[in-house]
C-alpha cells in the first residue's frame, strides 16, 4: 500500500510533462498538508497536451492482480499507469478513470483490464500485465482540455482477487 497521507510520499514521484516534446504543460506532485496531489495545467500549444507523474515500486508478489485507488478529483479524466520491464523491453499500460469534482472516490482496477500503450497509441500483441513485471506506477492527464487540474490521491492498495 502507498499511503499518501505521509508527508514525504510526494518526494518519491517524478514529473514528466509534454515539455520533453516541445509542449508547455506543467505538472507536479506535492503534499497539501493532508494528502499528496497531482496538480498543474495542460496546454495544447506546441503540440503539447499531457502531464504525468510516476514513481518506482518495490517488487510485487505474483498473486497480486488488482489495485485500488482512492482519490478526490476535479471532474476530469486521468490514467492510472504501470510500467514493466521484461526481457529488455519497457512497456507502459494504462487504464482511464473519470473523477467527480470534489467527491471522494475509490475504484478497483484489474490488471487484465489495462491496455498496453506507446506514446498514446495502443500496442497489439503485448504481454498481459502481471504484478511481478511492474516496476513503476504513474498518473497521467491528457484530456485535451487546456485548464488547471488537481487530483488528490489518498491511497493505492495492491490486491489479490481470486
Amino acid at each position: 500500500m502507498i499511503d499518501f497521507s505521509q508527508p514525504n510520499e510526494h518526494q518519491y514521484w517524478t514529473a514528466v510533462n509534454d515539455d520533453v516534446m516541445g509542449g508547455i504543460s506543467t505538472g507536479n506532485f506535492s503534499y497539501d498538508g493532508s494528502v499528496s496531489q497531482f496538480t498543474g495545467e495542460l496546454s495544447l500549444a506546441n503540440n503539447g497536451g499531457f502531464s504525468s507523474v510516476n514513481r518506482l515500486l518495490p517488487p510485487l508478489t505474483n498473486d497480486i492482480n488488482a489495485v485500488n485507488l482512492s482519490y478526490i478529483g476535479d471532474g476530469r479524466t486521468y490514467q492510472l499507469r504501470f510500467t514493466t520491464w521484461k526481457d529488455g523491453y519497457r512497456i507502459n499500460y494504462k487504464h482511464e478513470f473519470e473523477t467527480i469534482k470534489g467527491q471522494q472516490q475509490s475504484k478497483t482496477f484489474y490488471f487484465n483490464d489495462f491496455k498496453a500503450v506507446f506514446r498514446g497509441r495502443l500496442l497489439s500483441g503485448a504481454p498481459e500485465l502481471v504484478a511481478q513485471d511492474i516496476k513503476q506506477i504513474g498518473l497521467l492527464i491528457a484530456d485535451k482540455t487546456p485548464l488547471p487540474f488537481v487530483l488528490k490521491i489518498q491511497s493505492v492498495e495492491f490486491l489479490n482477487f481470486k
